[in-house]
C-alpha cells in the first residue's frame, strides 16, 4: 500500500515537470506577421517612424510688437483773451477748419471806440509836430538873418523833439489798442477738427472760459513703449534710415503704415521701458485720438534666412539642436542657434538648408538610431486618407 502510493506521487511529479518544460523551454517564439519577431519575444527593435520637413529659405522681418495709444501731434484749447460777449459762432461742432479761418466774433464796440480814440490822438500829435517843425524852420531862417536869438531857435528845436517823442508814444498806444481789438475775432490757429462748443451768441466769456478745441488729425501719432533691451536695435535701425511701423485697431485686420518718428531720451528706470512714437498719414481718419492699437515695428530684415518649425528644436544640457536624417537613415544631431521666432516658425543658423529635419517622433530617438519616414500622406501638414 505504501509503495503504490509513493509511485503515484512520483509519477504526478514527473508529469508536472514535463508540462512546465514544454511551456517554458520547448515552445518556439511566436512570430509576428510578415516574419518579424514580436517585441519582447527576442527580436530586435525596429526603426522609429518620424515626420520630417525641409528648411525653407525666406526673408524674415524682425518685429517688435506693443500696444499703443493714438495721440494727436497737436491740440489746442481755445480761450478768449478778453472779457466780452459772444456775438456770433461761425463754426459747427466736428467741423474741419483751416488755419486762419474765423471761428468766433465777440462784441467789439468798446474796443473799436478805444481804437478810434487812439488813432485820433495820433492824428493830433502829427498835426502838432508839423506845426512845430514849420516854426523851427522859420526860426532857422530868421537866425541866419540875425532877427532872433540862438536861444529861441534852440527852444523850438526842443519842442519839435518832444512832439516827435509824444507822437511815437501815441502810435505805440494805438498799436496796443489795435491788438486788444483783434481779440474780438477768434481765428483757427491751425488746421484740424473742431471739438465740442461750449458757448453761444450772447454768452459772457472770460479768460478762463473754454470756447472749443482744435485737434490735428492728419498726420497723427501713435505712442507706445518697448523694453529697454530693444533700444540698441531701435537706434541702429533709425540710423540706417526710415523705420516702418504698422498699426491696427484691436480686432481689425487692416493695418495702417507709418514710420518711427521719436525715441525718448531716457529709459524709465522703474518699468524698464522706453517711450517711442510713430507718425501715420491719416487723411481717411482711420486712426482717432485716444484709440488703442496694436503696433508692429520692423527693426531689421533677415535676408534669405533658414526657417524651420519651432517644435523641431530641442533644448537640453547639451545645448540647442535638431535631429536630422542621415544618408544611412539614422538620426543625427545638428546644433543650431535661434535668430528670431515668429508664429510657429523660427529662423536659425547652423543648417545648410538641404537637411531633413525631424519634427515628430523625436521623443523616441537617440543619436545614431534607425528612423523610417512616415508615409507621404501622413507627413505633418498633409491630409492622410483612411485605410
Amino acid at each position: 500500500m505504501k509503495k503504490s502510493t509513493l509511485g503515484l506521487l512520483v509519477g504526478a511529479a514527473l508529469v508536472m515537470g514535463g508540462g512546465w518544460y514544454y511551456t517554458h523551454q520547448g515552445a518556439e517564439p511566436a512570430a509576428a506577421p510578415g516574419g518579424q519577431a514580436k517585441p519582447g519575444a527576442g527580436g530586435a527593435q525596429g526603426p522609429t517612424t518620424v515626420n520630417v520637413v525641409k528648411p525653407q529659405r525666406q526673408d524674415v522681418a524682425v518685429l517688435l510688437q506693443a500696444n499703443g495709444t493714438v495721440t494727436p501731434i497737436s491740440t489746442v484749447d481755445l480761450h478768449p483773451q478778453t472779457t466780452s460777449t459772444i456775438t456770433k459762432v461761425h463754426i459747427r461742432e466736428g467741423q474741419y477748419v483751416k488755419a486762419g479761418e474765423l471761428m468766433f466774433s465777440l462784441d467789439e464796440r468798446s474796443a473799436r471806440a478805444n481804437l478810434d480814440k487812439a488813432q485820433a490822438q495820433v492824428a493830433r500829435d502829427q498835426a502838432a509836430l508839423g506845426d512845430l517843425e514849420r516854426q523851427y524852420r522859420r526860426g532857422q531862417e530868421l537866425l541866419s538873418k540875425n532877427f532872433i536869438a540862438q536861444g529861441a531857435v534852440d527852444t523850438l528845436k526842443s519842442q519839435v523833439e518832444s512832439a516827435r517823442a509824444l507822437l511815437q508814444l501815441d502810435v505805440a498806444a494805438a498799436r496796443s489798442v489795435a491788438v486788444d481789438a483783434s481779440y474780438n475775432t477768434i481765428r483757427a490757429p491751425m488746421s484740424g477738427r473742431v471739438g465740442a462748443i461750449g458757448v453761444y451768441p450772447g454768452s459772457l466769456v472770460q479768460l478762463s472760459t473754454s470756447l472749443t478745441s482744435i485737434t490735428q488729425l492728419d498726420p497723427i501719432n501713435v505712442s507706445f513703449t518697448l523694453p529697454e533691451s530693444a533700444l540698441g536695435g531701435l537706434l541702429e535701425a533709425q540710423r540706417a534710415g526710415a523705420v516702418p511701423v504698422k498699426a491696427a485697431l484691436a480686432g481689425a485686420a487692416e493695418e495702417v503704415a507709418g514710420q518711427l518718428s521719436f525715441i525718448d531720451n531716457t529709459v524709465d528706470p522703474v518699468a524698464g521701458v522706453i517711450r517711442v512714437k510713430a507718425q501715420f498719414a491719416n487723411a481717411q481718419t482711420k486712426l482717432w485720438p485716444g484709440q488703442y492699437v496694436n503696433t508692429k515695428l520692423t527693426v531689421q530684415t533677415l535676408k534669405d534666412a533658414t526657417v524651420i518649425p519651432q517644435n523641431a528644436i530641442i533644448n537640453n544640457t547639451r545645448g540647442v539642436f535638431v535631429y536630422t536624417v542621415a544618408a544611412d537613415q539614422t538620426a543625427q544631431t545638428t546644433n543650431v542657434k535661434r535668430l528670431y521666432s515668429f508664429g510657429a516658425n523660427v529662423a536659425v543658423s547652423g543648417l545648410s538648408g538641404d537637411e531633413q529635419v525631424i519634427v515628430e517622433g523625436k521623443q523616441n530617438l537617440r543619436p545614431g538610431g534607425k528612423v523610417k519616414l512616415a508615409a507621404p500622406g501622413k507627413q505633418k501638414g498633409e491630409k492622410g486618407g483612411s485605410a
